[in-house]
């Protein structure tokens, strides 16, 4: 198990692409199950979680070949599928793993997948999916930990679905059951996510018809079959956020290249309002750290609002902003066990339920600290590099499953981190 150790102090420069994101690429791996043709993937980030899901669907009978004339591609076969599963085994830490019920059902008309794991960050239920795709004509049993789930005999079919809270996971398992489904599906209150957009017309570009996407209403007609093709999954927001945070806190000046402009609306705001500067640069974006960080309110939101994977990284940003800031967790209940581990660096932090109170402090001192999931790591790693002296942290798989080589890229801006067997 490898472990970080992080020297603070040192202003972030120069630039760094960012990467694809993972979680569009999960979606997209999935989605491969549905295509009667190879599906190539480029622009893939190389971590831990798509590893996960390509062995996973080479399980059930598939090929999956990554890296094959690029690191940050990958070539997904699944005509000859022949065991539609998904063990606990192999899908204990990935949450991921719910993504392939709704095509295993469209395509192969039955399933086995066992209850997914994933981050300890809150209730994430699964029970929105299956309720949809009971609409649809599914049938589910649940034992021993698993859904084992069939369709009818004729296929999944058309209906009106209204999701009764907003689900990523959930949008992005209808939308890829409906493709292949027989008639209309209207998805209601479905996610807006840029995620979800790029499953979408992943499936447009396989021969899906789907109207509505970046919308809450989905429209989708069933065709009989989906070609194989290529896409190019979009880059990483949320990785891109985590920079800009981390050069917000370090200080210094860097350029990010392959900036998600479009979808980093609400992010963009925020850090401009704690007096980040941020000049766009054709495709790219310029980062320049202020002076003194101002403190900001933030309160998590369905997308387009500001994201609930950004609201760690935030918090360590106002650690040592001037000022009070009240961070509102509106879509995970436990998403604060990082607020701890801040704290043994010297943060000023107050818990009143689903908000937090944090307010700046001069100086953050390095400390041992534990991650707790995935963006709780990445908030770690950006507190130290603002602390005086050596911070380690220890349990970084939870890192590794969202970020492509975090450390490498924050190092090769001038940051002193380095990853060493714990």
């Amino acid at each position: 198990m490898d472990k970080l150790i992080v020297t603070g102090g040192r202003p972030l420069h120069g630039q760094v692409r960012v990467s694809g994101a993972k979680n569009a690429a999960l979606p997209l791996m999935a989605a491969a199950i549905l295509a009667n043709g190879p599906l190539k993937l480029t622009n893939l980030p190389v971590l831990g979680d798509l590893l996960t899901m390509g062995r996973l669907l080479t399980f059930m009978g598939g090929r999956v070949e990554f890296g094959l004339t690029a690191k940050n591609e990958a070539e997904l076969d699944l005509t000859r599928l022949n065991r539609p599963e998904a063990p606990h085994e192999l899908v204990k830490t990935m949450r991921a793993s719910a993504l392939v019920l709704g095509p295993l059902l469209s395509r192969w008309g039955r399933a086995k997948v066992s209850l997914p794991g994933g981050c300890a960050i809150g209730v994430r239920p699964i029970d929105l999916h299956l309720k949809a795709l009971r609409a649809m004509g599914a049938d589910f049993d649940l034992s021993g930990g698993d859904i084992v789930a069939k369709a009818p005999a004729d296929g999944l079919k058309g209906t009106e679905i209204h999701f009764e809270t907003v689900t990523v996971t959930g949008t992005e398992n209808l939308m890829m059951a409906a493709v292949l489904a027989k008639g209309r599906t209207v998805v209601a209150n479905a996610a807006r996510e840029p995620e979800v957009v790029d499953t979408g017309n992943a499936l447009m570009a396989m021969g899906a018809k789907i109207e509505g996407l970046g919308s809450d209403t989905l429209v989708i007609d069933g065709v009989t079959s989906l070609k194989g093709t290529s896409y190019a999954v979009t880059p990483d927001r949320i990785e891109a956020g985590t920079l800009l945070a981390a050069v917000a806190l370090a200080g210094g000046e860097i350029l990010l290249l392959d900036f998600p402009h479009a979808v980093m609306a609400s992010v963009i705001a925020k850090l401009k309002e704690t007096g980040l500067e941020l000049t766009p640069e054709g495709q790219h974006l310029r980062a320049k750290a202020p002076s003194e960080l101002m403190a900001a309110d933030v309160a998590t939101l369905p997308y387009p609002g500001f994201p609930t994977d950004m609201q760690a990284q935030f918090m360590a940003m106002m650690t040592k902003a001037q000022g009070t800031s009240v961070i509102t967790e509106t879509i995970f209940e436990n998403r604060f066990m990082h607020v701890a581990e801040l704290r043994r660096l010297g943060a000023d932090i107050a818990l009143e339920g689903r908000t937090a109170v944090v307010r700046g402090v001069k100086s953050l001192s390095g400390a041992p600290l534990t991650a707790s999931d995935l963006r709780a790591s990445a908030s770690l790693v950006i507190a130290s590099l603002a602390a005086k002296e050596e911070s380690q942290i220890y349990r970084v798989y939870h890192l590794d499953r969202g970020y492509e080589g975090l450390d490498q890229k924050l190092g090769s801006l001038g940051a002193s981190i380095r990853r060493v067997k714990a």
